[in-house]
């Protein structure tokens, strides 16, 4: 089968399963909902995450490597491809960090109250969560791939999904994009970092004050500007600071 195919396929059943562990885990695990809302983890509008639609590419292509040169036949070959899954996703997920906020001054994640935190971006424990993420990917999902491989190369007429899914997605993207020019004005003008978790709660709770339906896709919808939001968030973020600092 194509390898452009496999990878679209790929892509596109990671960016949903990697939407659906962070739905699950911002619910029940994350420190930054402490009151345990169902919130859309990702800044697109849809069911997707690039990011794990990538990893999940990068940890196929691993696996698959790993196999054809015979690291899956020991102990110590297991244990150094979960290591370079590690090391991996962590790049993947400092290279997307670093650019948002590098280029776009947007901050999606924030491991700073972490030890060995690198810019807040990476860390030491979530590293670890990307070995036994790796580890479980190995012995219970590879096999299913390999598996749903084998039935699209059967059955290629799905392949008209995936290419539904990526209009979608690219419609989606150029949405989300006109979003992060309109915040990255806002940073680039008043020399700030914006925080997008910070933003998304503080619409949350505006909505819900005013007594609004509060959008789980459409969460940066809102009838003021966009501008307001950000400034209050940004005076709020200050506030909080400066009581710590004091």
């Amino acid at each position: 089968m194509n390898a452009f195919l496999i990878l679209a396929y790929l892509f596109f059943i990671g960016s949903l399963l990697g939407w659906g562990l962070e739905v699950l885990f911002r619910k029940f695990f994350s420190s930054s909902n402490p009151e345990h809302r169902w919130i859309n983890p990702g800044f697109c509008v849809g069911p997707y995450i690039p990011l794990y639609g990538c990893g999940l590419c990068i940890l196929y292509i691993l696996a698959t490597v790993g196999e054809k040169y015979g690291l899956d036949t020991t102990r110590q070959g297991k244990a150094l491809l979960f290591l370079g899954m590690a090391v991996s996703m962590t790049l993947i997920e400092y290279i997307a960090g670093i650019l948002l906020l590098k280029v776009f001054r947007l901050r999606l994640w924030d491991y700073t109250r972490l030890w060995g935190n690198i810019q807040g971006l990476i860390c030491p424990l979530f590293s670890l969560f990307w070995a036994i993420l790796g580890a479980v990917y190995y012995f219970f999902v590879h096999p299913a791939i390999l598996d749903a491989l084998m039935w699209l190369a059967n059955n290629l007429a799905f392949s008209f999904v995936i290419g539904f899914f990526f209009g979608v997605f690219t419609i989606d993207v150029a949405y989300s994009g006109s979003l992060v020019a309109r915040m990255k004005a806002y940073a680039d003008e008043h020399q700030v970092v914006v925080r997008v978790e910070e933003l998304r709660l503080h619409i949350r709770r505006a909505r819900e004050l005013a007594s609004m339906r509060v959008h789980f896709f459409l969460q940066f919808q809102t009838k003021r500007d966009l501008s307001e939001h950000l400034r209050e968030a940004q005076e709020a973020i200050e506030k909080i600071r400066q009581r710590k600092a004091s």
